[in-house]
Protein backbone atom coordinates (compact mmCIF):
# COMPACT_ATOMS: atom_id res chain seq x y z
CA UNK A 1 0.00 0.00 0.00
CA UNK A 2 3.04 2.48 0.59
CA UNK A 3 3.31 4.49 -2.95
CA UNK A 4 5.59 7.00 -4.12
CA UNK A 5 4.08 8.07 -7.63
CA UNK A 6 6.40 10.60 -9.80
CA UNK A 7 4.57 13.21 -12.17
CA UNK A 8 5.77 16.27 -14.16
CA UNK A 9 8.88 15.20 -16.05
CA UNK A 10 8.95 15.68 -19.85
CA UNK A 11 11.13 17.14 -22.95
CA UNK A 12 12.43 20.83 -22.37
CA UNK A 13 14.75 22.88 -24.36
CA UNK A 14 18.13 23.92 -22.79
CA UNK A 15 17.41 27.07 -20.09
CA UNK A 16 13.86 25.71 -19.56
CA UNK A 17 11.99 24.89 -16.29
CA UNK A 18 10.23 22.04 -15.63
CA UNK A 19 8.33 21.14 -11.86
CA UNK A 20 8.07 17.90 -10.65
CA UNK A 21 5.73 16.32 -8.17
CA UNK A 22 5.73 13.42 -6.06
CA UNK A 23 2.64 11.97 -4.15
CA UNK A 24 2.88 9.73 -1.33
CA UNK A 25 0.25 7.04 0.50
CA UNK A 26 0.35 4.40 2.50
CA UNK A 27 2.80 6.22 5.29
CA UNK A 28 3.23 8.56 7.77
CA UNK A 29 4.23 11.39 5.18
CA UNK A 30 5.10 14.30 7.92
CA UNK A 31 7.67 11.91 9.68
CA UNK A 32 9.79 11.10 6.53
CA UNK A 33 12.97 12.86 4.72
CA UNK A 34 12.21 13.57 1.18
CA UNK A 35 14.98 13.38 -1.72
CA UNK A 36 15.16 13.32 -5.04
CA UNK A 37 17.34 11.22 -7.42
CA UNK A 38 18.47 10.83 -10.52
CA UNK A 39 19.58 8.19 -12.79
CA UNK A 40 21.71 9.54 -16.25
CA UNK A 41 22.33 7.40 -19.11
CA UNK A 42 25.44 6.13 -17.29
CA UNK A 43 22.88 4.13 -15.09
CA UNK A 44 24.51 5.55 -11.80
CA UNK A 45 22.13 7.11 -9.04
CA UNK A 46 23.13 10.37 -7.19
CA UNK A 47 21.29 12.16 -4.40
CA UNK A 48 19.77 15.55 -6.43
CA UNK A 49 17.87 17.40 -3.10
CA UNK A 50 16.56 16.41 0.33
CA UNK A 51 14.21 18.01 2.48
CA UNK A 52 13.43 17.39 5.76
CA UNK A 53 10.68 15.88 7.60
CA UNK A 54 8.85 19.55 7.96
CA UNK A 55 10.56 21.32 5.67
CA UNK A 56 12.72 23.36 7.18
CA UNK A 57 16.29 22.19 6.01
CA UNK A 58 17.28 21.06 2.44
CA UNK A 59 20.39 20.12 1.02
CA UNK A 60 21.49 20.29 -2.94
CA UNK A 61 23.78 18.60 -4.82
CA UNK A 62 26.60 21.21 -5.76
CA UNK A 63 25.72 20.73 -9.35
CA UNK A 64 22.14 21.82 -8.85
CA UNK A 65 22.57 24.38 -6.19
CA UNK A 66 21.05 27.74 -7.45
CA UNK A 67 18.90 26.22 -10.07
CA UNK A 68 16.50 23.43 -8.64
CA UNK A 69 14.57 24.01 -5.54
CA UNK A 70 12.75 21.27 -3.51
CA UNK A 71 10.00 21.90 -1.53
CA UNK A 72 7.01 19.62 0.56
CA UNK A 73 3.45 20.31 1.40
CA UNK A 74 3.02 17.87 4.13
CA UNK A 75 -1.07 18.16 4.34
CA UNK A 76 -1.10 17.29 0.52
CA UNK A 77 1.55 14.50 1.20
CA UNK A 78 3.54 15.46 -1.75
CA UNK A 79 7.33 17.08 -2.08
CA UNK A 80 8.32 18.85 -5.35
CA UNK A 81 11.47 19.72 -6.90
CA UNK A 82 11.32 23.13 -9.26
CA UNK A 83 14.39 22.94 -11.95
CA UNK A 84 15.40 26.01 -13.62
CA UNK A 85 18.34 26.94 -16.22
CA UNK A 86 18.02 23.20 -17.31
CA UNK A 87 21.33 21.62 -18.99
CA UNK A 88 21.88 18.69 -21.15
CA UNK A 89 23.18 16.94 -18.27
CA UNK A 90 20.38 17.12 -16.07
CA UNK A 91 18.72 14.11 -18.41
CA UNK A 92 17.81 11.54 -16.21
CA UNK A 93 15.16 9.34 -14.36
CA UNK A 94 14.11 11.61 -11.19
CA UNK A 95 13.09 9.13 -8.63
CA UNK A 96 11.50 10.03 -5.29
CA UNK A 97 12.55 8.44 -2.00
CA UNK A 98 10.95 8.53 1.60
CA UNK A 99 13.52 7.81 4.19
CA UNK A 100 13.13 7.43 8.05
CA UNK A 101 15.30 5.78 10.80
CA UNK A 102 13.50 2.27 9.65
CA UNK A 103 12.17 2.44 6.29
CA UNK A 104 12.97 3.37 2.53
CA UNK A 105 10.57 3.94 0.03
CA UNK A 106 11.42 4.45 -3.96
CA UNK A 107 9.21 5.94 -6.62
CA UNK A 108 9.29 4.64 -10.38
CA UNK A 109 10.53 7.54 -11.61
CA UNK A 110 9.91 10.32 -13.99
CA UNK A 111 11.66 10.76 -17.63
CA UNK A 112 13.02 14.45 -17.59
CA UNK A 113 15.10 15.23 -21.08
CA UNK A 114 16.64 18.36 -22.02
CA UNK A 115 17.83 18.70 -25.29
CA UNK A 116 20.49 21.43 -26.58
Amino acid sequence: QVQLVESGGGLVQLGGSLRLSCAASGFTFSNYHMRWYRQGPDKERALVAAISPTGISTNYADSVKGRFTISRENAKNTVYLQMNSLKPEDTAVYLCNAGSLTANYWGQGTQVTVSS
